[in-house]
């Protein structure tokens, strides 16, 4: 079930993110984010953009969110959108139904483009925003370090 995120939801949240931060390169963070951390991170977000959960069996197994893109105030209709499950529970189509659900929220809050980083190589987010409608706006070699190596990050973009 798909549902808008709680300050409960933190723990969980805080736990499918550290995953990725401590295992992979999908997001540039390097330290885990405590749960009351991400508590706050919620808490800043949702003012103004959505955040979702999936539910299933009364526990978070993935989230999507949308967040500013770039401070100045000719980019308030473009918005940066991220999506991250619990490894198990990839390739069940949970995160495309996610980030379908929050697309739609953002049309309706009238945001205009939608852009997402997506660390490279990593075929099954490419894949993911292919199939949603996203096309590759540019790439940024060697833009990020870590785990002693660097890392390009492509951009892809969504008009709604």
């Amino acid at each position: 079930m798909i549902r808008t995120v709680s300050a409960a939801d933190a723990p969980a949240i805080s736990t499918i993110y550290n995953h990725y931060i401590e295992n992979t390169c999908i997001t540039f963070e390097t330290a885990p984010l405590s749960q009351e951390g991400m508590a706050e991170r919620i808490a800043a977000v949702v003012t103004d953009y959505p955040w979702l959960v999936w539910e299933q069996a009364g526990e978070v197994v993935g989230f999507a969110y949308a967040n500013q893109w770039k401070a100045r105030a000719a980019f308030r209709y473009t918005v940066e959108a991220s999506v991250y499950l619990q490894p198990q529970a990839t390739g069940q189509g949970i995160g495309r139904r996610l980030y379908e659900s929050l697309l739609t929220q953002l049309r309706e809050q009238q945001f205009h483009l939608v852009v997402a980083a997506i660390t490279l190589p990593n075929e099954p987010s490419i894949a993911l925003h292919r199939k949603l409608g996203f096309e590759e706006m540019g790439r940024l070699k060697e833009s990020g370090r870590k785990f002693n190596r660097w890392i390009d990050v492509g951009y892809w973009q969504l008009e709604l």
